[in-house]
C-alpha cells in the first residue's frame, strides 16, 4: 500500500501557527504582495528578512499535534510507502518524528543563496545578512517557495502520485496550485482520495470521501481505521 499525504496550514493551524491568510487577506497583518513575492524582497528586503526572521522564532513557540503524531504512527508501519508532501513551511512534521517528508513550498529553517544557489539549514536571523558559508556572498534569502516561483520536487511528487493507492489531503484549502491539483492526478491514476479538513475544500468534489472536523481528531481516527484494515 502507498500512501501519498498532503498537508496544508490547517494541520499546523492547531498547532498554534498562524494561518496563511485570515478572513481579511492578510498574513499576520502583512499583505502577500508584501512578504511571498521575489519582486517584494527587491522592493524591500529589510522588510521580508524582519518577517521570516520572526516567524522562524515563533516556531519555538509551538509543537506538533496530535495529527502530526498520528502521521509518524502510519510511517513507523508503513515505512518509505509513506509520503508526507507538506505545503507548510515550519518544522513540525518533523519533529514529531517524520522522516519522509516533502516541503514543496520550502523551510523556514533554511536559508538560499542567491549567488551560489546553495540551500542550507538556518536557525538565526537573516535581516542583517550573513554571508553565505558556501560562496561567502551577502545574499541569502528565505528558503521559501514565493509566489511567481516553482514549488520544490515536483517530478518526484507526481511520480509518486501516479502510483499511489491512496491520496489524503489534510488542513489544505484547495485553491493554491500546483497543490490544488494533487487530487485530479491521483484519482485520474486510480488512487482512493480522502479529504479530511475543517470544512469542504474549493476541490472536495475530485475526493471519494470528504470528512470535516479537526485535525487533531480526524486524523487519528483515519491512521487507526487503515491500519486496523491492514493488519486485520
Amino acid at each position: 500500500m502507498s500512501v501519498v499525504v498532503l498537508t496544508g496550514a490547517g494541520i499546523s493551524a492547531e498547532s498554534g501557527v498562524p494561518t496563511f491568510r485570515d478572513a481579511d487577506g492578510l498574513w499576520e497583518g502583512h499583505r502577500v504582495e508584501d512578504v511571498a513575492t521575489p519582486e517584494a524582497y527587491d522592493m524591500a528586503p529589510t522588510r521580508v528578512l524582519r518577517f521570516y526572521d520572526e516567524r522562524r522564532a515563533a516556531l519555538a513557540r509551538v509543537e506538533p499535534n496530535a495529527a502530526h503524531h498520528a502521521l509518524v504512527r502510519l510511517e513507523e508501519v508503513l515505512g518509505e510507502d509513506l509520503l508526507v508532501v507538506t505545503q507548510n513551511i515550519d518544522d513540525l512534521h518533523e519533529r514529531a518524528g517524520s522522516r519522509h517528508v516533502v516541503h514543496m513550498h520550502g523551510q523556514l529553517l533554511s536559508a538560499l543563496c542567491r549567488v551560489c544557489e546553495g540551500r542550507v539549514p538556518w536557525t538565526r536571523e537573516l535581516v542583517d545578512h550573513p554571508p553565505c558559508p558556501g560562496c561567502g556572498h551577502t545574499e541569502l534569502r528565505p528558503d521559501v517557495v514565493w509566489f511567481g516561483e516553482i514549488p520544490y520536487e515536483m517530478d518526484r511528487i507526481l511520480h509518486v502520485l501516479g502510483s499511489a493507492h491512496t491520496f489524503v489531503s489534510i488542513g489544505t484549502s484547495g485553491a493554491v496550485y500546483p497543490a490544488a491539483g494533487f487530487v485530479q492526478h491521483a484519482r485520474r491514476s486510480g488512487a482512493r482520495t480522502i479529504e479530511l479538513n475543517l470544512e469542504p475544500s474549493e476541490g472536495s468534489m475530485w475526493f471519494h470521501e470528504s470528512h470535516q472536523g479537526r485535525a487533531g481528531e480526524l486524523v487519528p481516527r483515519w491512521v487507526d481505521e487503515l491500519l486496523a484494515g491492514r493488519l486485520a
